[in-house]
């Protein structure tokens, strides 16, 4: 039943075992650790006390456990069951137990990247020039970056937008590098920089090299996400991808210590654009004509315009016809990606309705960011139920130029106004119970893939146009860089 253990050294001093050697001692177990079992993607809590204080986890098994001292839950597990090697998931040192020595080994290395992966400046310069597959522990191969998301209930709304966001290169390098972010002030009790903290670390997992298996769960990333939205985005039911996109770039730019107007942050150097809005006052539609005329003299009825600042710009479709072909099949309509951008071309004007009062606006832009989110609108709320739009956009994968949105005097100063699509979220079915999938450029490959939840497939980049693109973004192409999608 017992290992006889390896007689111990003693000091001459004290007749006690000199504490290198105790750190050191070579253990005799290490061959039954099981890298197969290990993840280290689920909250880091024991699984006997649910407490997240001093939690190992057991090498042989791969469950969690609190302590290592006397009569605690890891120790009684080692006794046992006769797992002796754990892993310190917070220091990341290696324990014998019940014996309690430390064990110093550089064939644990791999266990411990994959814990915590971390990436020098040079390897995250490299990571979109190369192509190299990675082998996971179980043989499968994968993309360091085009991995798949566990969906564990219902988040594939959030796996499609966290997927997107590791795509888009300054996000993604800003965040392998935990340095960038680790010293910001937050006041006390602040919990939103668990946003901050979790997305670095799934960043790492999905562009970890070395992962032992070729996908990842975003369980804690999650957790801080139902925890931060006071639950307004949950696991266990399907929310809508733009509400989530549209709250989590507002919560990680606070978290980071960003404001409306002043301070910026890597999130608002990324995607921040502006544009100027133009408003005016409409009178009521029951009004006789000359009073209307009348109306329109006063100033409460003339133009203004506010400049403001976006995230994401929101693409209106025009209403879906519901006749039917010959054969009684809805017909599907389309439209062209440059008819639904005219609404920000400064001249095509709008009207919004609030309860008492009714608007036309216009749309112009005055700058645009290095990536540009298109947030193409398909569901309408009325009172009684939520209705989804079908209508196919036709899009360019490249070399979309914007140029003509800018008004004059900022075209001049706007070197480089054209843009590339590198993610597109398909949302299919059904508003309230469909489901998300994504389509992404690798850049070290210039191929597509297409993500939904654990599955990876590649896809040709034709095929992209033909679904109900509902997020897309787009990158922007600064100094005379070349096309080098397969497109």
């Amino acid at each position: 039943e017992f290992a006889v253990e390896p007689s111990l050294p003693f000091s001459s001093k004290n007749g006690r075992v000199d504490s290198e050697d105790r750190r050191s001692r070579h253990c005799p177990y290490l061959d039954t650790i099981n890298r197969s079992v290990l993840d280290f993607d689920f909250e880091k809590l024991c699984s006997i006390s649910l407490s997240h204080i001093n939690a190992y986890a057991c090498l042989v098994c791969g469950k969690y456990f609190q302590g290592r001292g006397l009569k605690s839950h890891a120790y009684i597990h080692s006794v046992q069951f006769s797992h002796h090697v754990f892993l310190n998931l917070h220091t990341l040192k290696f324990y014998c137990l019940p014996d309690n020595y430390e064990i110093i080994d550089s064939s644990l290395e791999d266990i411990t990247y994959v814990l915590k992966p971390t990436f020098t400046k040079q390897q995250i310069a490299n990571l979109d020039k190369q192509a190299k597959l990675s082998r996971a522990y179980d043989g499968t191969t994968y993309l360091p970056g085009i991995v798949g998301l566990n969906n564990i209930k219902a988040n594939d709304y959030a796996n499609a937008v966290l997927q997107a966001l590791s795509n888009v290169p300054p996000l993604r390098n800003y965040f392998l590098e935990e340095d960038n972010y680790k010293n910001i002030k937050r006041p006390p009790g602040d919990i939103m920089f668990l946003l901050v903290q979790r997305f670095g670390e799934l960043m790492r997992k999905l562009w970890n090299p070395r992962n032992f298996k070729a996908h990842v769960s975003p369980h804690e990333m999650l957790q801080a996400v139902v925890l931060c939205s006071k639950k307004t985005f949950q696991i266990t039911k399907q929310g809508d991808g733009v509400d989530f996109l549209s709250w989590f770039l507002n919560a990680l730019h606070s978290a980071l210590g960003g404001t409306k107007k002043k301070k910026k942050t890597i999130v608002t150097d990324v995607f921040q654009g502006s544009m100027r809005i133009f408003t005016k006052k409409l009178p009521h539609p029951d009004l006789p004509a000359e009073e209307k005329e009348q109306l329109l003299h006063n100033d409460e009825y003339q133009e203004t315009m506010v400049e403001s600042t976006f995230m994401y710009l929101t693409l209106d479709l025009p209403t879906a016809p519901l006749y039917k072909d010959e054969k009684e099949q809805l017909i599907i309509p389309q439209v062209p990606l440059f008819n639904i951008l005219a609404k920000f071309n400064g001249i095509t004007e709008k009207e919004y309705k609030t309860y008492k009062e009714n608007f036309l606006k216009r749309f112009q832009l005055t700058k645009l960011p290095p990536y540009l989110i298109f947030c193409i609108k398909r569901f309408t709320k009325n009172n009684f139920f939520v209705e989804k739009n079908p209508t196919i956009v036709n899009f360019p994968i490249t070399n979309v130029d914007l140029r003509e949105y800018l008004s004059e005097e900022v075209q001049a100063v706007h070197k480089n106004t054209t843009y590339d699509l590198i993610a597109n979220i398909v949302h299919d079915g059904k508003p309230s119970e469909g489901s998300y999938r994504i389509h992404v450029l690798h850049h070290g490959t210039g191929k597509w893939y297409e993500l939904q939840d654990l599955q990876v497939t590649d896809i040709l980049p034709q095929m992209i146009t033909l679904s109900e693109a509902y997020i897309q973004i787009w990158k922007r192409r600064d100094n005379d860089e070349t096309n080098q999608q397969g497109a």
